[in-house]
This record gives C-alpha cells, sequence and structure tokens, in this order.
C-alpha cells in the first residue's frame, strides 16, 4: 500500500510540474508576441506616402527637405509625382478619388479647392497643433464652413514681372495708369523687343486677368456676384477688361500668335532678354534668375484706369495648399508630413531655396528674389479675383473669352458669349 502510495505521490508531483511548466510555456508565448508587436513599432514595414503636387520647379528643393524628413522618420518613405499645373488642375480630383496616391496632395484656391470639398476628399485638420506655424490671415483661402481643409503654404504676386536692365536702357519709367503703360510698350515695341511676353495657350489669360480686372472692377466680390446673378460679364468692368486685352494684342505688343504662345517658350524670350515684361507672376523669379543670372527683374502690376482712380497696385494669392487625402491609409503620417512642411527652418529651407514666400510664421528670407518681393507686402493688393470663381466652368468661359478676342473676336461678343455659359451654370 505504501509502495503504491509512492507512485500516488510521484505521479501527482509529476503532473503539477507538467502543468506549471504548461503555464510558464504559455506565458512565454505570451509575452514573446507582445515583445513582437512592440518591437514592431520600432521595426515596422515602411510606410509609403504619396505626395503629389505641379511644382516642377520646386522639385529638388523638396527632394532635399523630403530626405531630412525620412531621416527623422526612417519609417516612412515619401514618393514624389509633379505634373504640368494645368493638367494638375483637371486632374487632381480625379487621381486622388481612391486614395491610391496623394496621401499628401496640393490644391489651387478657388474652384479646385470647392470641387475637392464637395467630393469630400478633404481630412479636416482644424484641431492640429501645429496650425499655429502659419499666419492666420493667410489660410483662410483653405477654410470652408468653419473649417481648416487645407493649408496655403505660398504667398505668391500673380503679377507681371518686368526686366529692370531693359526699363533702365529705354528710360521707361514704371507705368501710372493706362495710357502711360499704352506708351510704355510702344518703347520697347519700337526697339524690336517683345513688350509682354504673353502665354495665351495656358496660363496666361488665368494669371494677366487678375492684375487687368482688379481697378477695372475694385469690387473684391464682383465674382462672387457674377455667380450669384448679381453681376453680369456683360457689364462694363469685363467689357472694358476684354477690349484692353484686344488693344495690346491688336497693337502688337504681345508676341505674334501670343492665343497659342505657351509659358516655356514665354520664359524663354523674357529670360533671353528680348521681352520686357513676362505676364505671369512672382513664382518664375526664381527659375527667370536660375536660366540667366545677370537677369535683374522686378514685379510690374498694368493700372488699367487713370492714377487717381487706381484702387489696387496688384494681386496676391495664398496657393500650393496642402492637404491630406481623406481616402488614406495613412493620415497620420501624412500630417506628420505636413506638420513638417510647416516648421520654420524648413519652411525656410523651402522659401530661400524656390524663391517663394511663405505662409508660415518667422521664416528668415534671404536670396535676392524673396528681397524683391518682400516690398510687396506694403503695397495695397487684393487677393487673386480668379480664385474667386468657385464654379470650374464659370472660371473657364471667362478665361476663354480672353482668349476669344486674342483671335478677332469683339469684346462684346466674348463677353456675351461667355455670359451664356455662366447663366447656364448657375441656373438662370
Amino acid at each position: 500500500m505504501r509502495k503504491w502510495s509512492g507512485y500516488i505521490i510521484i505521479l501527482t508531483l509529476v503532473l503539477l510540474v507538467s502543468a506549471c511548466g504548461s503555464d510558464s510555456s504559455q506565458s512565454s508565448q505570451n509575452t514573446t508576441q507582445s515583445s513582437h508587436a512592440n518591437s514592431g513599432g520600432d521595426q515596422q514595414e515602411k510606410v509609403k506616402l504619396s505626395f503629389i503636387h505641379w511644382r516642377g520647379e520646386d522639385v529638388e528643393v523638396l527632394d532635399r527637405i523630403i530626405d531630412k524628413f525620412e531621416q527623422e522618420n526612417p519609417n516612412i518613405q515619401v514618393e514624389t509625382q509633379v505634373f504640368p499645373s494645368d493638367q494638375y488642375q483637371s486632374t487632381a480630383q480625379a487621381k486622388i478619388a481612391d486614395g491610391s496616391v496623394g496621401d499628401v496632395f496640393t490644391v489651387f484656391p478657388g474652384a479646385q479647392f470647392q470641387a475637392i470639398a464637395k467630393a469630400g476628399l478633404f481630412t479636416d485638420l482644424s484641431t492640429e497643433s501645429w496650425l499655429d506655424h502659419f499666419e492666420p490671415n493667410l489660410i483662410a483661402a483653405g477654410q470652408l464652413d468653419g473649417k481648416q481643409y487645407a493649408l496655403p503654404y505660398q504667398l505668391v504676386y500673380n503679377i507681371p514681372v518686368y526686366n529692370i536692365s531693359l526699363f533702365e536702357k529705354y528710360h521707361v519709367d514704371i507705368p501710372r495708369d493706362w495710357n502711360s503703360f499704352l506708351e510704355a510698350m510702344e518703347v520697347f515695341k519700337q526697339a524690336g523687343l517683345t513688350p509682354i511676353a504673353f502665354p495665351g495657350a495656358d496660363i496666361g489669360p488665368g494669371q494677366l486677368m487678375n492684375s487687368m480686372v482688379m481697378n477695372n472692377a475694385p469690387d473684391e466680390e464682383i465674382f462672387v456676384k457674377l455667380e450669384a446673378g448679381e453681376a453680369k460679364l456683360t457689364d462694363g468692368w469685363w467689357v472694358t477688361t476684354l477690349s484692353q486685352f484686344k488693344e495690346l494684342n491688336d497693337r502688337g505688343y504681345f508676341q505674334k500668335d501670343a492665343v497659342g504662345a505657351k509659358q516655356d517658350s514665354s520664359i524663354a524670350l523674357f529670360v533671353q532678354e528680348q521681352a520686357a515684361i513676362l505676364a505671369t507672376g512672382s513664382y518664375h523669379l526664381a527659375s527667370n534668375k536660375a536660366s540667366n543670372p545677370n537677369l535683374k527683374q522686378g514685379l510690374l502690376a498694368p493700372i488699367t484706369v487713370s492714377a487717381d482712380q487706381a484702387v489696387y497696385e496688384g494681386i496676391h494669392t495664398t496657393t500650393f495648399m496642402l492637404a491630406v487625402n481623406s481616402k488614406s491609409k495613412h493620415p497620420e503620417e501624412a500630417k506628420l508630413f505636413i506638420e513638417f512642411l510647416s516648421r520654420p527652418d524648413i519652411a525656410g529651407e523651402y522659401a530661400n531655396g524656390t524663391g517663394q514666400n511663405v505662409t508660415v510664421k518667422d521664416v528668415e528670407y534671404t536670396s535676392e528674389e524673396l528681397q524683391i518681393v518682400s516690398e510687396w507686402t506694403k503695397k495695397r493688393t487684393r487677393f487673386q479675383p480668379r480664385f474667386t470663381i468657385s464654379n470650374a466652368e464659370v472660371q473657364k468661359a471667362v478665361t476663354n473669352s480672353i482668349q476669344a478676342v486674342l483671335s478677332g473676336e469683339s469684346a462684346e461678343k466674348a463677353a456675351a458669349d461667355a455670359q451664356a455659359i455662366a447663366e447656364q451654370q448657375i441656373g438662370e
């Protein structure tokens, strides 16, 4: 009996040890899985962020900044795609719609911003602490219904660039009214130069229209009223603007066949100092200088009225608005990238490297181009009128009416045709 009691005791002890070993083994397995999950936060597979925009001239600087971001965040890789600006305006929404590209994307103010907001493709950034990095009065273009959907990154001036050396050589002063502007253009024409390099086939109409209309219609809500049915393109303010476009073209102050000229050829004319004025904006100052280091440049907006009637001296725009795709699989990493871009030292590197003023606080500007631009912060400028048009078809009708008068149409007929499209869009 004692023998069997001994066996029973031994068997019981074996079972107890076995049970303890099982519990210990299970506990060890659970610890390993938890440790693996934690180490996964340190050694996780890289997140690939897609960043799309239209600023091809910024690629070199942005690549350097992205390298720094990736060094600080080794688990995030940023892949960039860049498109021509006109293509970007027409296709960006379709590209980001399924979330496969454009975790971070840029957006133009106005019609494109409104359309993407309507499609629900923005992530609300209103509660992000790093919004404090931006000047509050410069980020309104990215707001809708009290929410911050996009962060304007660039402060640009959508007014023509002029060749200071040519103005000095031919003793031409900065025109202060429409008559003196025409006289100045005639001086350059007689000298065998192109007075105004105008990319009429792509960005020209949408850029030059802003300074051409700013004093003809000093009401900053004029295009908002147009879409509300309270103003018409057949009214004097737009007919006059089209008439002045036609006058510049008919007098030979644009290059030959300006309606078919693209921005690259227009920029080449200006950079080679064969044109006195480039009808684009401050965003080309840096690339112009890179192409011709001897180029002396300034900014000049045509004043289309008499000097005593001029309300505004130029046009500004807060653009290159940074946004997070609501369809993104990596929204937190996307926000982290925008936060990085919004740091004053990084924004300063971007600004000085690209020649673009930014909307970020406490940035130190060092480049010659930014010093040229800085004087315009003290002038009377208004937000770009074209970007106050929320309907893309109305915006297209407005710019197409400019191309129509360059092709020989009368100002009255071009305005009437554009107004008809506007009325169709607003449901009158």
